[in-house]
């Protein structure tokens, strides 16, 4: 027996209501296919184990319909409404079946060299019917080792502007030559943009498949209604709040003692927002600028997970957030300033805008994260390296404390990069992670406590000297609470041995022998903490979250151990609370 689908489309041009519902879900399952063959073909860690990646559809005019179920914001967002600077540079008439697109422009896409945007047009009948592309951070690009030390972007590695990588006729061979012989990793870069190559041809044939099933020559109608749908119910929710205007202030820690200021004015007007960065620091002379691209990303992210997280997310989603920043600002940086470690300021932006929309929002929002994910990039090339090695790697702090529920520990709150396994590092590369775990007392105290950061220690086999650039904030200026919920612990980057405090956002020089220790924040607290209930303190405690001393001194419960001194396992009964509060 066979069905007959739906007709997609009514007499009067209506799109039905079935198609589109069933579309959507299509769309969804195919884009995680096509992000399942990215993952398990691609080369480095930083996409197979990490996944700071990115997929997503688009109709024929460059317009996102859907995304992976994975992804970093400050890629699909940024991807979003990059691909209008793509297609403005291949308009269809240009483009012909087994073209792919390639660029890493920070202006046009995700806002830093290391992140490659491939994207591939694909053909009905020889029209232009969609594309799929996706976007990836590199394990590297060439020119200095990932950091903030570069004083113009050109320092930053090679820039490609929007490129054929391939034809109908094969490979960009003097592009990929190129490429080559500009990057330290040579396999895995031209791996990594293989894997998106073969993922966006996944996607393509499945949306071929989909289209056939449903009688489909277009899917801009579906693709319409799909982006409506969204719009409609984020200017919905924005509905429900009060209009009126909304402010707040945070501090980055920026570079060599130069700190960044972010201010945000939110102005809600019925059925729109308005997102002003005016009173945000200038541009760096360093590497910490963001374009104006990454910038609309998290902001666009940080009002939809506030407002209505259950919403599709596609370009509608982004039609009622107006996002401004005063060019030359630190949140849009002007041409060629240099922008690498972009994300130390740009991953703030959610939990700036959650603090000014906190009055607005009746549900309420989490307290400060540790925001910026930590990225420590290790290099080793001595010339006696028998296996030179460059390794970029991710860590998280904590998740600050939320209405009701205490924050999320080492989460990559608002990124959503994993950490890689250790066991897939030391296998990799001669680094030994000597210390992995949570690191107590970190998340802020308070009525639903910050998540916690851990303690991360890092040496190495071999006699050679190597070095590490250390991406990371919240150094000097910790995860405030909100609602009278205490910081979370500031971050800590030190030689184990000395406890000496190591240069960061720069390349840092060890000998054979060295251990670096990273401790990484902790988020803010939410509420007061004396209204912690005592058993939830008395849980923490036993959990090795909270010490002893600090349940008594911020949360005023007296907790003591009764056990053996000697035990590494510590079971509820050997604790007993003293005195409570009160």
């Amino acid at each position: 027996m066979t069905t007959t689908p739906p007709a997609p489309v009514g007499p009067a041009g209506a799109v039905d209501p079935v198609v589109v519902g069933l579309v959507t879900n299509r769309l969804h399952s195919l884009l995680d296919e096509t992000q399942a063959a990215l993952v398990n073909t691609a080369f480095s860690p930083v996409v197979r184990e990490s996944l700071d990646l990115a997929c997503a559809v688009f109709d024929s005019r460059g317009e996102m319909i859907g995304q992976s179920s994975g992804g970093t914001p400050g890629h699909i967002n940024a991807m979003a409404t990059g691909m209008q600077h793509i297609v403005a540079k291949y308009p269809p008439g240009v483009l012909a079946d087994g073209d792919v697109l390639i660029t890493n422009d920070p202006w046009m896409t995700a806002g830093q060299i290391n992140d490659i945007t491939v994207a591939t047009p694909v053909f009905r009948g020889g029209a232009l019917v969609a594309w799929f592309a996706s976007c990836c951070h590199s394990p590297d690009i060439g020119g200095r080792i990932l950091s903030a030390a570069a004083t113009e972007v050109f320092e930053e590695g090679l820039r490609l502007p929007v490129l054929k990588l391939r034809s109908a006729a094969g490979p960009n061979e003097t592009l990929e030559e190129l490429i080559r012989a500009n990057v330290r990793t040579p396999d895995e870069t031209m791996g990594d943009i293989y894997a998106q190559v073969a993922a966006n041809q996944v996607g393509a044939r499945s949306l071929g498949r989909m289209m056939d099933e449903f009688g489909l020559d277009s899917i801009d109608a579906v693709a319409a209604e799909i982006m409506l749908r969204s719009e409609k119910a984020l200017r919905t929710a924005l509905r429900a709040l009060r209009d009126g205007r909304y402010e707040s202030r945070m501090t980055s820690d920026g570079f060599n003692g130069e700190p960044i200021d972010l201010a945000v004015a939110v102005t809600i007007d019925g059925d729109h927002i308005d997102i002003d960065y005016a009173g945000s620091s200038p541009q760096s002379p360093h590497g910490v600028n963001v374009v104006l691209n990454y910038t609309r990303a998290y902001t666009s992210f940080a009002i939809k997970a506030a407002l209505a997280p259950e919403v599709p997310h596609n370009a509608g989603s982004f039609r009622p957030v107006r996002v401004s920043a005063p060019r030359g600002s630190v949140l849009n940086c002007i041409d060629p300033a240099p922008v690498a470690s972009r994300h130390l300021v740009g991953h703030f932006l959610p939990s700036l805008l959650f603090d000014a929309l906190r009055p607005a929002v009746p549900q309420g929002l989490p307290a400060t994260s540790s925001d910026a994910l930590w990225m420590t990039v290790w290099r080793g090339a001595d010339m006696a390296e028998t296996h030179p090695f460059t390794l970029t790697v991710f860590g998280a702090g904590g998740v600050g404390g939320r209405p009701g529920k205490d924050g999320l520990n080492t989460t990559g709150f608002p990124t959503g990069v994993r950490a890689a396994p250790t066991e897939v590092l030391e296998t990799l590369t001669p680094l030994v992670q000597l210390q992995r775990e949570l690191r107590p007392d970190s998340g802020g105290p308070g009525e639903y406590r910050g998540g916690l950061g851990q303690v991360v220690r890092v040496g190495r086999r071999g006699e050679h000297g190597w070095t590490v650039n250390a991406n990371i904030d919240r150094i000097e200026n910790p995860a405030p609470g909100a609602l009278g919920g205490l910081p979370g612990g500031p971050g800590e980057f030190t030689d184990s041995a000395t406890q000496e405090r190591l240069p960061r956002k720069q390349l840092v020089r060890l000998g054979s022998d060295s251990v670096v220790r990273l401790r990484f924040p902790g988020g803010g607290g939410y509420g007061d903490p004396k209204a912690r209930p005592v058993e939830r303190v008395l849980d923490d405690v036993v959990n090795g979250y909270v010490t002893c001393e600090a349940a008594r001194e911020r949360y005023g419960v007296h907790i003591e151990y009764v056990g053996d001194p000697d035990a590494l396992v510590r079971p509820p009964e050997s604790y007993r609370v003293v005195r409570a509060r009160g």
